[in-house]
């Protein structure tokens, strides 16, 4: 496998890219194409913009890849053509689905978790105890029309009577799909095995049934392989088969054996090169994806028997209403004009903001003319992402329902399922996306990422160069080796170490010591302050040894508070980023004129906005 191409069929744009190997035998990205995408009028066919955005890339790579009829050259010719195609897609909207639990909170939960690891958009919950009268569940599914229901709930061998009332909701909807009249709704079920039978009586006739294991089989544990394995089968099978010109497409995708490779959805793919670099490189991440619409947050932490199994936990979640253009008025309305503001180091009247940010609703293709208008839109994408990180965290739990014993401190303490995503655990916090991938100085994506993500401990930050990361995780499946080597070494741009202990303490108090140990074994002093932010320049590829020689009773750098720690970091773009702005979340002055003053401070500090001058 020596010529990959993969394309990423967008929303509006469709990316190409050429991967080669090397004489060294790695993998290199080495040429990059776009185009608009054509899955609506005038064309209704997606394989016009794939041909489009490869015909870019074969004129910039000097190497046949389309052949004179129009598809995708695939040939075992060493001197044109490639040796695997591969796609990912989220065109026409992407992958929508709707899933049923009979328990919110936890058969409903562990539906949507399955399906947002599949890549989908989880349109509604549908839940036997979520306070809805039947004719509006059934009035929810005939308006949304997702692309495919996932049915779960109960644990095997237990009361069928409450799955079974969902299954009759479903059957009296009679629910049609999105795309094709010529077909039956894709139903899953993955619920009790001994309702089986009567959920295929209700739902067989009037829906294309598929039975898979159970979700929960019991409360202890999910299994939810088997769904995710046919949601993605019934998304070639039925969805994709029916949006304008993806049959054909799929026919395109395949090696020079003639095997065809499934095409993934975007965040589906962006997932799984996520879950591939944890697994091999042994690490904690989150990542994040802000687009126009949406905006996913995936996350690989260690699950509760971790030092015995070393196995992972992968949770993503996505925020269909929290977006930088189509749904940037739902951010406005969910975070609220001071949330917004306090990010914007100048004065400006709520009704300019807001015609800012309805014209840019209107106009989504547009990008920020002057510096006032990209400040704000980097103010707009911190509450973007800071929202669906918080609803990422609601989500990535233990599972709910599950009995176990308690210690005496916890049996007094009044909380819910604690989150699986632990910040002072996390090794490196990877963004993409056009805000953040496409931001004019680096320096401005580091600092989106801490104030959005608010990263404690030590840190690592990273942005995909160009947004490649879906068509690397379609690769994954293919080829492992390549799609890490390119992940490595073309797509991450290193943006360096956030060092952030959690503290609370007066402006300017003295937080702890530190001795930076340079590659050379030149060692620096440096100390932290409450409520700065400074930088040291590192470049990527060396690596440092930070020790925390003194640190304040109640400074805790991820040992505990007081505590002496070392750690190993690397440098990036923006070097080592010390935040010492303490507590989380922190909490900017009131007053307009300080947290303006306070603002440029931090923005100088890591030279965001060197030309910004504002009367």
């Amino acid at each position: 496998m020596n010529t990959i191409l993969a394309t990423d069929c967008g929303s509006t744009t469709t990316k190409a890219i050429l991967i080669q190997k090397q004489e060294d035998d790695t993998y290199r990205l080495i040429v990059r194409g776009e185009a608009p995408t054509t899955v609506e009028a005038p064309a209704e066919d997606v394989t016009r913009g794939v041909v489009n955005a490869v015909s870019e890339v074969e004129e910039l790579a000097k190497r046949k890849l389309v052949s004179d009829d129009g598809t995708i050259l695939v040939t075992a010719n060493p001197e044109s053509g490639c040796d695997v195609y591969l796609s990912t897609s989220s065109a026409g909207g992407g992958l929508q689905m709707m899933v049923a639990g009979v328990v919110k909170e936890m058969t409903g939960e562990s539906a949507e978790r399955a399906a947002l690891g599949a890549g989908a958009i989880v349109m509604d919950v549908l839940a036997t105890n979520d306070r809805r009268p039947n004719h509006e569940k059934i009035e929810s599914i005939r308006r949304l029309r997702p692309d495919i229901i996932l049915l779960s709930g109960g644990i095997d061998g237990g009361t069928i009577k409450h799955v079974v009332e969902l299954s009759e909701i479903i059957a009296a909807a009679d629910p049609k799909p999105r795309f094709g009249a010529g077909y039956d709704l894709p139903v899953i079920y993955a619920g009790n095995i001994a309702a089986r039978d009567k959920v295929k009586q209700d739902l067989e006739e009037k829906t294309a049934l598929m039975i898979v294991d159970n979700i929960r089989p019991v409360l202890e544990r999910e299994n939810l392989g088997p769904a995710r394995h046919a949601i993605h089968n019934l998304f070639m099978e039925h969805v994709m088969a029916q949006a304008p010109g993806y049959a054909k497409l799929m026919t395109w995708a395949r090696d020079t054996t003639g095997e065809k490779i499934p095409i993934m959805p975007t965040p589906g793919a962006v997932g799984e090169i996520i879950q591939t670099i944890a697994r091999r490189e042994e690490i904690t991440v989150v990542g994040v994806d802000i687009g126009g619409a949406t905006t996913d947050v995936f996350s690989v932490f260690k699950g509760e028997k971790f030092e015995e199994t070393k196995e992972t936990v992968f949770n993503r979640t996505v925020s269909a209403n929290l977006g930088m253009s189509y749904s940037i008025s739902n951010v406005m309305a969910e975070a609220g004009f001071d949330n917004v503001m306090r990010w914007v180091p100048f004065h400006m009247d709520e009704s300019e903001l807001r015609n800012r940010i309805r014209n840019k609703m209107i106009r989504p293709t547009t990008i920020p003319q002057t510096l006032e208008d990209l400040i704000i839109e980097q103010g707009i994408a911190r509450e973007a992402l800071r929202l669906a990180f918080i609803q990422h965290k609601r989500l990535a739990v233990g599972l709910k329902g599950v009995q176990r014993m308690r210690t005496i401190t916890e049996t007094f303490e009044q909380k819910g399922s604690e989150s699986l995503v632990d910040m002072l655990d996390l090794d490196i916090l990877v963004g993409s996306g056009g805000v953040l991938s496409h931001a004019p100085r680096r320096q401005q994506s580091a600092l989106m990422l801490i104030d959005a993500f608010l990263p404690e401990g030590f840190t690592k930050l990273a942005v995909d160069s160009i947004f490649m990361m879906p068509q690397l995780g379609v690769l994954s499946r293919v080829n492992e080796r390549a799609a890490t080597d390119v992940f490595v070494k073309d797509c991450l741009i290193h943006l360096g170490t956030c060092i952030a202990p959690i503290c609370k303490a007066k402006p300017g108090a003295k937080l702890a010591e530190l001795e930076i140990e340079l590659p050379g074994g030149e060692v620096v002093k440096h100390e932290m302050t409450f409520g700065t932010l400074e930088t040291m320049d590192f470049p990527w590829g060396e690596e440092a040894t930070i020790r925390v020689v003194k640190a304040e009773k109640n400074v805790d750098f991820g040992n505990g508070p007081g505590k002496e720690i070392e750690a190993k970091v690397t440098g990036g773009r923006s070097g080592l980023i010390f935040d010492g702005r303490g507590r989380r979340p922190f909490e900017l002055p009131e007053e307009d004129a300080k947290r303006i003053e306070m603002l440029k401070e931090w923005h100088a500090a890591l030279d965001c906005y060197p030309a910004y001058e504002h009367e």
